[in-house]
């Protein structure tokens, strides 16, 4: 049912627009949080490709002297001496959709930013693209390599301007508990890097954001050497208009006459977003495009996150469902309306990003599973050292590191497996759009209160891990473990339960 929905929605998106929207993120700076962490959050969404999540822990690695990793398309590259741990989100088969957080807690997760360069051949003509350019591997490299987003960054260059980028165009989100930066990566060896101010807040839909940007402060803007005079050697920039070159206006991709962008100067998720972290909706149409970042009228948590991700237009002349009455937001409604929440979505995750506690203590990877209206986040502490069976597939871990395992997945990797979270949490969203306006009102609540007490327990937990922590480390990261993987078992059960409860009611068993 989902899989037949997700086609009809993504052709319909493909007859209207130029650019394929998927995946979401909400970025806060560490004083716009009522914590003062850094706040990150983002919705993969992605299409009717086969898919499946691989929530797994992977160890730190010694690697052999003069080891290289070899590429998709002949490339390759020395591998670290030794690479850090890192959570992986894993999105079998997928170029660019996985999310990482490392043991510091750099994370990077990432959103299609189509751009107007289009040619492969021309780029690798140029020298621009070797092979086919490197993209899955850039979020890995920084998490194995990074302990702080800035390194990240540091990385993420040196890698682009090796290989040159092997996509149209992508904004990454890359964060620690100190700061986050938006670097948007171009196909080729254009790049530009813009810092997310501490005081506000960043919403990144899938069009490119960054626009006006001063070379000579490299605190706030970082680009490549060219990247002005390579929009000018395209036709994309005229520096005799006596206009400041504009980023987003040079390179971004324009949209479909009639989108949402065109007739209100501003993209559809970008306006929601934005109009949510204010307090009230920014009329329409724009004056302009929408500023790179806006401050909030209140100090964003954890819960005020992963309800923006869990939007859709409700309240707004866009809601189109009538209150539900018309039937799921997912069904009746498109992104174009400026629904944030949707039938692509696969995981939501709201990454807390502490610098006053140890790393392994202090970082949190909140997630759901599917859409985040009809699923629960539960915390994932960077200390952890395994995520449980129904989270993730065990595989050799040698094989699994390879990015042929990664693009060529073992047969039956797809495969419909109810043990499994990805698999059970979808179902439960399937059957809860059955009759969203009565089946949310039977979920929601169930979930508000587990992530309630789950919010309840987190300074409890965290002070039984720092005592631990002081005098055994290890039984520390035991503990967190074993938290998180009841607190993630435990929302399967009432996950089933709900599930058990729908199927009775819908089809008798």
């Amino acid at each position: 049912m989902k899989l037949i929905r997700a086609y009809i929605i993504m052709f319909c998106l493909l007859i209207v627009s130029q650019v394929l929207y998927g995946c979401y993120a909400v970025v806060a700076g560490k004083k716009a949080t009522a914590d003062g962490s850094v706040l990150v959050g983002h919705a993969e969404q992605n299409g009717p490709e086969k898919v499946f999540l691989n929530f797994w822990v992977v160890p730190r690695i010694k690697n052999e002297e003069g080891a290289m990793y070899e590429l998709i398309g002949d490339g390759s590259y020395p591998e670290v001496e030794e690479s850090y741990k890192y959570i992986w989100s894993e999105n079998f088969g997928m170029p660019g959709s996985d999310a990482v957080m490392n043991e510091w807690g750099v994370i990077c997760v990432s959103d299609a930013t189509h751009s107007k360069e289009k040619s492969l051949d021309d780029l690798r003509e140029k020298g621009d693209i070797v092979n086919d350019g490197i993209v899955h591997m850039l979020r890995i490299e920084a998490a194995k390599r990074a302990k702080t987003a800035r390194e990240a960054v540091d990385v993420f260059i040196h890698f682009i301007e090796e290989f040159g980028y092997g996509s149209s165009g992508t904004s990454f989100v890359i964060a620690d508990p100190n700061e986050a930066w938006i670097f948007t990566a171009i196909m080729g060896k254009r790049w530009v890097a813009q810092r997310v101010p501490d005081d506000e807040v960043v919403l990144l839909p899938n069009v490119n954001i960054i626009q006006e940007i001063d070379l000579k402060d490299p605190s706030r803007f970082l680009a490549s050497a060219d990247i002005i005079d390579y929009a000018v050697e395209k036709g994309w920039y005229d520096p005799k208009s006596g206009k400041p070159f504009n980023f987003r206006d040079a390179y971004d991709l324009p949209s479909w006459p009639g989108w949402f962008e065109p007739v209100n100067n501003c993209d559809p998720r970008q306006w929601r977003g934005q109009s949510l972290v204010i307090g009230k909706e920014i009329p329409l149409p724009t004056k302009g495009p929408l500023p790179f970042s806006v401050k909030p009228n209140r100090k964003l948590t954890v819960s005020d996150i992963r309800n923006i991700l869990s939007d859709h237009v409700e309240g707004t002349k866009f809601d189109k469902t009538n209150n539900y009455e018309l039937g799921s937001p997912h069904d009746v409604l498109r992104m174009a309306d400026g629904m944030i929440c949707n039938q692509a979505n696969q995981e939501i995750a709201v990454f807390q990003l502490r610098s006053w506690l140890p790393p392994e203590i202090g970082n949190i990877y909140w997630r759901t599973t599917a859409a985040g209206c009809s699923s629960v986040l539960t915390p994932w502490y960077a200390g952890i050292t395994e995520t449980p069976a129904p989270y993730s597939k065990q595989y050799n871990i040698e094989d699994n590191l390879t990015a042929i395992f990664h693009f060529y997945p073992p047969a039956g990797t797809f495969d419909y497996d109810d043990s499994k979270a990805f698999w059970i949490f979808n179902e439960l969203e399937n059957l809860v759009d059955l009759n969203y306006r009565i089946n949310i009102t039977r979920v929601k609540p169930v979930w508000q209160a587990y992530e309630q007490d789950g919010y309840k327990l987190q300074p409890v937990i965290e002070k039984t891990v720092l005592e631990l922590y002081e005098k055994d480390k290890t039984l520390a990261m035991e503990y967190l473990t074993d938290y998180c993987t009841e607190r993630a078992l435990g929302a399967i059960e009432k996950a089933r339960k709900m599930i058990k409860q729908l199927k009775e009611e819908y089809f008798g068993y």
